[in-house]
């Protein structure tokens, strides 16, 4: 398949040839950089949102329940889940058949795994790629799931319109949240399993939690799901919505938008050139830098300065 007939495979919303576009972006080579520059000018059309919370409370749960409810609405949907990579592989620990396999065969929905490499934010490198691939390919809403959830999650804002956080009851996740700031992230706040004891609980927690963060014109809701029944999915991408109204007034949208890639071109800079450094400084090469550190024949500034000085020009 020629670069011609992948970008208008992905325009036309073929499968195959989205599935292999972000393969393509994955390997963050020039054949993928020149395809999301001849698909950059067709995206901004799909809502995108964010799905974060610490391992084992259901996010792909949740997320089989929210493409259920779209698609009955009609909406084509697209789920980018971004897994921890293997250690052994490095590939996606689960992969696109095992999670959401109800919907693998609907045309309307799109599934991928990605591995996150052990990118600190949870977001895959090429995730941002993927997003712009599914958005150029017509699909009304892109569904990003992220792993874990700490400060480092605050880089989901920068690639996704609505966040919501996900928490269960009776694991402590309230008040580790609460411990580790990350109460400033989300847009709507989910309630897993919200029929085990000590949901009320965690719903104060969480109440008391907001109150302690500046407000704003919007204040985050908490909904209470559960996903395995359907219960309370309704009402939380009702939130969603509320939300994207909430953001399509007064500029708050373009605003945002603007604010995230923002943030999101200066993590894309700070990646290529960790990968050139890597490069340019190869394992024996950094072991003698090393060296010379502990044996006191360069202080640490000093060998960061060779190191940096072996980087390439240009792009």
């Amino acid at each position: 398949m020629t670069h011609e007939e992948l970008v208008a495979g992905v325009r036309a919303g073929e499968r195959r040839a989205i599935g292999r576009a972000i393969s393509l972006v994955e390997r963050l080579g020039p054949e993928g950089r020149a395809l999301t520059a001849a698909l950059h000018p067709r995206t901004g059309g799909a809502w995108r949102v964010g799905l974060t919370g610490p391992p084992g409370v259901g996010k792909s749960t949740l997320i089989g329940a929210l493409v259920r409810h779209l698609r009955r609405a009609g909406t084509r949907v697209a789920v980018v889940s971004v897994d921890p990579t293997s250690p052994f592989t490095r590939g996606a620990v689960l992969g696109d058949r095992i999670r959401l396999s109800d919907h693998f065969l609907d045309p309307g929905v799109f599934i991928r795994s990605m591995a996150s490499r052990g990118h600190q934010g949870g977001l895959a490198e090429a995730t941002a790629d993927a997003v712009l691939v599914l958005d150029a390919a017509g699909f009304d809403v892109v569904l990003v799931e992220a792993v874990g959830a700490g400060q480092n999650e605050v880089e989901i804002q920068s690639l996704t319109d609505t966040v919501v956080l996900t928490l269960m009851p009776g694991s402590g996740d309230g008040v580790q949240a609460i411990k580790a700031g990350v109460m400033e992230i989300p847009d709507v706040l989910a309630v897993t399993k919200a029929d085990r004891e000590g949901a009320d609980a965690l719903v104060g927690e969480l109440r008391a939690a907001l109150g302690l963060v500046p407000s704003g014109p919007w204040k985050p809701p908490i909904v209470r799901v559960r996903a395995l029944e359907d219960g309370g999915v309704a009402e939380l991408w009702e939130q969603v919505e509320r939300h994207r109204a909430f953001l399509a007034e007064e500029g708050r949208l373009e605003a945002r938008r603007r604010e995230g890639l923002a943030r999101q071109l200066r993590a894309l800079a700070l990646g290529r050139l960790a990968r050139r450094l890597d490069a340019a400084v190869p394992a024996p090469e950094l072991g003698r830098v090393v060296d010379d550190v502990l044996a006191r024949r360069a202080d640490p500034g000093e060998a960061v300065d060779r190191m940096l000085a072996r980087l390439p020009l240009g792009r």
